[in-house]
Parts: structure tokens; sequence; C-alpha cells
């Protein structure tokens, strides 16, 4: 540092960043501590709080007591000692081991002064350093015994490989579900929850689809709120129910691909749900744009990544939660995610999607092709032409469940043709409108599956039972050539 540059700092005075001491005290490891969990910092040793410059005596014996402050930090803080005319100028250096303590208390800077960090203050620097992790504490809102039924332990069971004959708290403990005094801990209680929201208020994800390339109207809006890895299943069914579909003929197989791929849709919502920031009050997002899809994921990166570490490396927030959607097939392997993501779109022939880091916000971004040179398209929920007036239904307030895709490998075979499953479903009996939609584990029948069914009826695949009265309450349908039920 020159003299001139030193001359500005003490003309700029003290600030976050800069502390004055006359003399060496015994708050010098307050200082540094405040210092060490910030950015880091500069203490002048010999300058007045007023920036009178009275410089020190024996700044080699005072050099040795700085050392011995601040290695008795915990941890260690590294500091760089040098010497402006009679000042001596301590700096400390950002630091990557936080957080630090100094006496057993934690410190911060708040504006030119250095306080005492609360309890709270203290959790929230060891979880944004990475040091705790929220998924591996107790969820005191889930009990054991009472929000584990025999249902959800199946279904748990199933998709974590545990043997049937293995007792229930014997495996949780294997898989670090549950701590030493059997408690769930939030990883465990988010995988297994009938309804996340009642373990954590801000856990589940909401989705939005918007008319043109804004948010100023809303077509429809659902929010999913089952376990984790329901609620990414549901997530993707309902995204890729709002998107653009071509049908593929292959032979005498007719097979639906959506415009965008679907494994690379669920690995960003996957993405989302197992690296977002729990702790947060937000929640994650999927907004369905005319021009993009885009997956908001709410805490920013984790302690240690950077923007430029996507696609190349992995530190998991949750890495409980992240470990048990790995051993589900809900994810791939750590670290791999992105670069899934970008090789699916490629292989589909689509742009590479947008990665957008904000310091509390990750947005992946799927370009479409419905901007202003590409087709007009028109989601599900907006009224089509049909044959007949269709009753309106309720709007359901909660998710419903969607089909589950099995693993994280999603393909076009897994996402079934919903042409072929309506075929499925008549394959027996003839049935109404209502009755394949609950069938299909809809709550009500959507434009797509209006759609479907006009489909299927023009392509002489199915027929009206009733055929002399398209509107009538009774009609229903079934596979062409099929006689009517009696």
């Amino acid at each position: 540092m020159t003299r001139d540059q030193f001359h500005d700092l003490i003309t700029d005075g003290e600030g976050p960043r800069v502390e004055f001491k006359r003399s060496l005290t015994k708050e010098l490891g307050r200082e540094l501590c405040a210092f060490a969990n910030a950015d880091g910092g500069v203490i002048l040793l010999g300058v007045t709080d007023s920036g009178r410059v009275v410089g020190v005596d024996k700044p080699n014996r005072m050099k040795s007591r700085i050392q011995s402050t601040a290695r008795s930090a915990d941890p260690p803080i590294d500091v760089e000692i040098d010497r402006i005319a009679q000042v001596l100028r301590v700096s400390v250096p950002p630091q990557d081991r936080k957080p630090y303590s100094f006496g057993g208390r934690f410190f911060k800077r708040v504006g030119a002064s250095s306080q005492q960090m609360s309890r709270i203050e203290v959790e929230d620097l060891f979880y944004s350093a990475g040091r705790l992790h929220f998924d591996r504490t107790p969820c005191p809102a889930f009990v054991i015994e009472r929000d584990i039924d025999d249902d959800i332990w199946a279904r748990f069971s199933r998709r974590g490989k545990i043997p049937e004959s293995m007792d229930r708290i014997v495996a949780l403990q294997n898989l670090g579900l549950v701590d030493p005094r059997q408690q769930m801990t939030h990883a465990g209680a988010w995988i297994m929850a009938q309804d996340i929201r009642t373990v954590t208020t801000s856990a589940h994800i909401s989705c939005a689809l918007f008319l043109g390339t804004t948010k100023s109207r809303i077509l429809d809006r659902r929010d999913f709120c089952r376990d984790v890895p329901s609620m990414i299943n549901d997530t993707v069914t309902w995204i890729l129910s709002k998107i653009n579909v071509a049908l593929v003929i292959s032979g005498v197989r007719h097979e639906e691909q959506p415009e965008l791929p679907a494994g690379a849709l669920r690995e960003a919502v996957a993405n989302a749900a197992a690296h977002r920031d729990y702790r947060s009050t937000a929640n994650v997002h999927a907004y369905v744009f005319k021009d993009r899809v885009e997956i908001v994921s709410p805490g920013g990166l984790p302690a240690g990544m950077t923007e430029a570490d996507l696609g190349t490396k992995s530190m998991p927030r949750n890495p409980l939660l992240f470990g048990m959607l790995y051993r589900m097939d809900v994810v791939e392997h750590i670290g791999s995610g992105v670069r899934r993501i970008r090789d699916l779109c490629r292989d589909h022939g689509v742009p590479d999607p947008i990665f957008d880091v904000s310091e509390h916000w990750v947005t992946v971004t799927f370009p479409r092709h419905g901007g202003d040179d590409g087709p007009e398209l028109r989601p599900e929920c907006e009224p089509e032409p049909s044959e007949g007036p269709e009753p309106e239904q309720p709007r359901p307030e909660l998710s419903e469940p969607g089909p589950e895709f099995g693993t994280a490998r999603a393909t076009t075979l897994e996402v079934r043709s919903l042409d072929d499953r309506v075929m499925e479903l008549l394959a027996d009996d003839p049935l109404s409108k209502s009755e394949i939609a609950r069938k299909l584990g809809h709550r009500s029948v959507s434009g797509g599956l209006n759609r479907v069914i006009r489909r299927l009826r023009r392509a002489g695949r199915i027929e009206y039972t009733i055929p002399e009265k398209p509107t009538s309450s009774r009609q229903e349908y079934r596979l062409s050539g099929r006689p009517t039920r009696p």
C-alpha cells in the first residue's frame, strides 16, 4: 500500500471493512472474528477513532501478540501484518472456514462496529457456510408412529429398495433418516409426508401457466404438495400437459413427443427439489410461458459453488435428501444433473437451457418455439371448439395425482401417449369422459383429454355409443366396432 492509498483509507474513515484502533486491546480478537465471518477487512493500529495517526510503540512485539490472538480463534484466522510509517496494518483476507468464534462467541460486522451474533444468526451462518445441513435436523412436526401408515411405508420401501422383512426403525436408522433419539429427520419427513406443507410450510411446488410471455395473465395454477418424489412426478406431468406435443407414427405405433425433452424437464425439477434451501420461506416454482418454461428454485447455489461449477461439480445443500432421491432413482449421480439436462436438450434438437444464478435464486429456462416466429400455442385450459357443450368442472384446490415415471431416466416410452392410455381404458367397456378422467387419476376432464378424445374419434379409433345424440348426458365412448353396453 502506498502512502497515498494509506492516506485515502484514513480519510474515508471506519466502515464495514475498516477499523481504527489507537493501541492493541483485548477487543482485537472480536474485530478479527467479525471480519473473518464477513468478507475480510483491515484494522489500522496506531490510529484514533477520529482518524488521527498516533503510531504504536514496539511494533515487533505487537505483531507477535496479533498473530497469537488470530491463532486463538476457532478455527484460527489467517492475517497479514505490515507496517506503514508508525502504523500497523492488520489485513484479514476472505476466509474459507466460516464461521469463526473467539472466546466461545461469534461476532459480525455491523456498519463501523463489531457485534456479538445471536443464536439464530450463528445458525444461519453455519447453514450458509455448509457446515450444517437442515435436512439432517430432527423434524418435530413428523411423528413416526402417527404419520407412517402401511400404505406410506409400502410406497417408501418400494421406492427405497428396502427388504420387506426389515424392521421399519432399523431401516430408517440404517438410511440415516432418524436421529439417535429415533426422531425423523427433515429429509425423511419430506420423502414420506402425505402433505409436505405440514412439516415445512414452503416445501411444496407451485406451477403456473401464463398467457403470452409475461406474468400479466394466469391461465392455470396448481400447487403440488405430496412427498418430494411424488411432487416431482406431478410437476413434470403437469408441465408436459401444457406444452406442445407432436404425434410420431412409427409403423403401427403412434407416440407423442413433447416439444421439450421429458427427461430434461424432470431432471431440472428434481434438482430444484433436491438442492433448494428448505429454510427459505419461498418455494419452488414451475412457469410455462408461450416462449419458455422456467424452473425456479430458492436459495441460490450451495456454499462453495459458483455458476462456473454448474455441470462440472456439485455440493448438495441437502446431502441426506439427495442421497435418498438417488437411491430411489429420482436424481442422477451427483454433479451430473446439469450436464444431463444439456445433453438431453441437444439430443432432442432444442436449444440449450439457460441457467441464471443469483444470491437467492437459481432459474433454469427452457426456450420454446412459441415466440413471435413460432406457431400460436393454445394451452389446455383455454376453451376449444367441441362437438357439444361440456359441463364446467370445479377447479381443484390441491394437487391431483399424476402417473409416476419410475426413474429419473425418463424417455418417450415412459411418458406414455395419452391416446394409448385412453384406448387401453376403452378396451373392456365403454366409458364416459368423466369415467375416463377418473381412471387416469384426474379429478376433472381437462382440455387435453377433450382433444385426445376428439382426435381418436376423428381418426376412427373410437366412436360414440349414442351417435345420434352427441351431447347426451349418457354419452359414452367405445372402441370402433364394439357393441354398445346393454
